[in-house]
C-alpha cells in the first residue's frame, strides 16, 4: 500500500462495537499517551489547509444581514468516533497463513441520535484525515497515512490502514472538519478584541461591524470610512480605512481551524484481539426541514403568495404611518391648542408664499389692520376689467 493513501472503505456498520466504555465529549486521550510534538510534516499538513486570499474576499456592505440562512437550517450533533486495531502474529513457512506479522487500524464513526432515515457516511463530515504513525518505526517516507476529499470522491463509512510490525505504534490522527460554510480561525489579537475564535465569515464580519458600532468608530461625516482605535491600529496597522477595504486586510488574519487531534496506540497484545476507543466531537448537520423549506421556497404558486403577502405587509407599514401622523397632530393640538394653532398658522402663511412666490413683512402681518386693509391690488383689478368691458377690448 502506498504510504499517501489509506485503505479501502469499510463495510455499513451492523451495530454498536465491542469495547469499553465511551470517553467523555472532551476527547480526553488515553492513560500513558504524551502529545506528540510538532514535527515537519504535520507542519505541511497544517500549511496545506491555510485558506486562499480568494477564499475570504468579499463585499462589505456596512450592516451584515440580520440572518443567514444557512445557520437556520444548521443543528449540532455528536460524532461519535470509533477507532480500533487488530493484530495478526506472523505464522512459521508452511502453514496457509501470513508469513508476517502485522496489524490493522480502523476508523469509523456514525451519528448519535441521526435525524432522518437516510444515513450519512462517516467521511462526508471531515476534508481530509492524516495518520502519523511513529517515524522511528516506519521511515520518513512512509510514516504517514493521507486521505483528501477531491471532487470525484465516493464517501466510505470509515477507513482502515494495514502495516507489518509486531510491537506497539504510537500514532497520531489528525481530522479536518468540513464545515459548510467554512469556518476560519481568527488571528489571537481579533478574537479576543471580538469574542469570536472560530466562525464562518459573514458571523465574523458580523461581529467585526458591531464592535465598530458599539465602540462608535465609523466617521460621524464620511460614514464610508472607520476611524481606527489603538487596537484596530495594531491589528490592521493603519489610523483610517474604508469599509470596502476591510476584505481584504482581514484575509492576512483568517486561517482554517485548527484540526482535531487524537493520540492513539496501536496494541499488538495477543491477549487483546481488538480494542476500541470512542471519541465523541461536535459536528453540524443539515436540518430536516430544511429540504421542506427548498421545495416550499422553490414553488411558483408559494413565490406568488409570498409576493402578495409581503404586498399586504408594506401596504400594512404605511397605513401605521399613516395613522401614527395623524395622531401626533392631534396629540400636539391636545396638549397646547394656542401654540399649536399659532405654529400652524406660520407654517401655512410661510407655505404661500412659497408658492405665490411672493414676499410679505412679518411685522406687519401680525397686525389685524394688515388683514382689515383694503387691496390696492384688488382695486385696480376691477377698475381694469371694467375698462375692458366698456371699450371692448383687452388690455395687454
Amino acid at each position: 500500500m502506498p504510504p499517501s493513501r489509506v485503505g479501502g472503505p469499510l463495510g455499513l456498520m451492523g451495530g454498536q462495537l465491542p469495547g469499553p466504555s465511551y470517553c467523555g465529549a472532551n476527547m480526553s486521550m488515553r492513560p500513558g499517551m504524551v502529545p506528540p510534538s510538532m514535527d515537519a510534516s504535520r507542519k505541511r499538513f497544517l500549511h496545506q489547509h491555510q485558506p486562499q486570499q480568494q477564499e475570504v474576499l468579499g463585499v462589505f456592505t456596512g450592516i451584515p444581514n440580520a440572518s443567514v440562512c444557512s445557520c437556520l437550517t444548521q443543528q449540532k450533533r455528536k460524532l461519535r468516533i470509533y477507532i480500533s486495531n487488530t493484530y495478526t502474529p506472523g505464522k512459521p513457512e508452511g502453514e496457509e497463513a501470513e508469513k508476517v506479522s502485522s496489524w490493522e487500524l480502523r476508523v469509523e464513526g456514525k451519528l448519535l441520535e441521526e435525524p432522518g432515515k437516510q444515513k450519512r457516511k462517516f467521511s462526508s463530515f471531515f476534508k481530509s484525515l492524516v495518520i502519523e504513525l511513529d517515524k522511528e518505526l516506519y521511515g520518513p517516507d512512509n510514516h504517514l497515512v493521507e486521505w483528501h476529499r477531491m471532487p470525484t470522491t465516493q464517501e466510505t463509512d470509515g477507513f482502515q490502514v494495514k502495516r507489518p510490525g509486531d510491537v506497539n505504534v504510537k500514532c497520531t490522527l489528525l481530522l479536518m472538519l468540513d464545515h459548510q460554510p467554512p469556518q476560519y480561525k481568527l488571528d489571537p489579537r481579533l478574537a479576543r478584541l471580538l469574542g469570536v475564535h472560530t466562525q464562518t465569515r459573514a458571523s465574523i464580519m458580523q461581529a467585526l461591524w458591531l464592535y465598530i458600532k458599539n465602540n462608535k468608530l465609523q466617521d460621524s461625516h464620511e460614514k464610508e470610512y472607520i476611524n481606527c482605535n489603538r487596537y484596530f491600529r495594531q491589528i490592521f496597522s493603519c489610523p483610517r480605512m474604508r469599509f470596502s477595504e476591510i476584505p481584504m486586510k482581514l484575509a492576512g488574519l483568517l486561517q482554517h481551524p485548527d484540526p482535531i487531534i487524537i493520540n492513539h496506540i496501536i496494541s499488538v497484545d495477543p491477549t487483546d484481539q481488538k480494542k476500541t476507543a470512542c471519541y465523541d466531537i461536535d459536528v453540524e448537520v443539515d436540518d430536516p426541514l430544511k429540504g421542506q423549506m427548498n421545495s416550499f421556497l422553490s414553488s411558483t404558486t408559494n413565490q406568488q403568495e409570498i409576493a402578495a403577502l409581503e404586498m399586504k405587509i408594506h401596504e400594512t407599514i404605511e397605513y401605521i404611518n399613516q395613522l401614527k401622523t395623524e395622531r401626533d397632530f392631534m396629540l400636539s393640538f391636545s396638549n397646547n391648542p394656542q401654540e399649536f394653532i399659532q405654529d400652524w398658522l406660520k407654517s401655512q402663511s410661510r407655505d404661500l408664499k412659497l408658492m405665490t412666490d411672493v414676499t410679505g413683512n412679518p411685522e406687519e402681518e401680525r397686525r389685524t389692520e394688515f388683514y382689515q386693509a383694503v387691496s390696492v391690488d384688488l382695486i385696480c383689478t376691477d377698475r381694469r376689467q371694467e375698462l375692458e368691458q366698456v371699450l371692448g377690448i383687452r388690455l395687454t
